[in-house]
């Protein structure tokens, strides 16, 4: 990076975040993404990942500063010694999962995961799911609210409240974990290497519709959903040295209540 880096910044609709976008860029300047070195992303999680879906493709680092309700993604806001902070920064390299769901209709649909893909029922019917491993079926009928297939980044989020494992970053695995299993009530879910190809069939789809959504774009009436790990698209965040994502990670499992 540049001692002065071409920053665009970037912002949520918060007020707070609205504020923090015009004094930063005042001080530091505005670029467009496209000719930034470095993208700075001023709101909470959710915000975070809608700039990785819209600006992924571009291959900037990112540098989040909370100015949201959630933060795990995003470093403290602090709006002096930002480009200190930039070159201090510590990298933390993402690959999301891509989803291609198929819907009742005959439509495809396919779309990229930073944090998790769930499958959820529509109705008060519970889920009926097939579930196979890179072409050869694992369980036959899993009775569920739900299922998901979670990132190491995503793997504190969604999949950590279903109670699926934390997985440390640069591992080469992804959770499996259901919601609310029924049958069999037991199962606890998988830690998968990151290469499997993940594949849910509904069973009896018009009777217990379910949607799939890849972070948060949804996809209704599916009939079925293959995810796996992209293979050729990376992003990266950028952490302060003393909160960097791994640490937060491991502290996140030592936190009790």
């Amino acid at each position: 990076m540049t001692a002065t880096p071409r920053i665009a910044f970037l912002a949520s609709p918060a007020e707070e975040a609205q504020h923090a976008l015009t004094a930063l860029a005042g001080r530091h300047g505005q670029h467009p993404p496209e000719e930034a070195d470095v993208l700075v992303a001023l709101g909470g999680d959710g915000f975070m990942l809608s700039t990785l879906h819209r600006h992924g493709g571009l291959g900037k680092p990112v540098y989040g500063m909370k100015l949201g309700t959630v933060g795990f993604l995003m470093n403290h806001h602090d709006g002096d010694g930002l480009l200190a902070r930039l070159h201090a920064a510590e990298p933390a390299v993402l690959r999301p999962l891509e989803m291609v769901a198929m819907t009742e209709s005959g439509a495809t649909v396919g779309s990229l995961a930073y944090n998790e893909v769930s499958l959820l029922r529509q109705t008060r019917q519970a889920a009926h799911l097939k579930i196979d491993l890179n072409g050869e079926t694992r369980l036959d009928e899993l009775i569920c609210d739900g299922v998901l297939v979670a990132t190491p980044a995503g793997s504190t989020a969604y999949n950590f409240s279903a109670h699926g494992p934390i997985l440390p970053l640069g591992a080469n695995v992804i959770a499996l974990t259901p919601i609310a299993a029924f049958r069999p009530r037991r199962w606890r879910g998988a830690v998968l290497k990151a290469d499997t190809e993940v594949r849910f069939r509904v069973l009896d789809p018009y009777k217990r519709p379910v949607s799939a959504t890849a972070d948060s774009h949804e996809v209704r009436d599916v009939v079925e959903v293959t995810i796996r790990e992209s293979h050729d698209r990376t992003v990266t965040l950028l952490f302060d040295p003393e909160h960097n994502l791994e640490e937060r990670m491991l502290a996140e499992q030592f936190i009790s209540g």
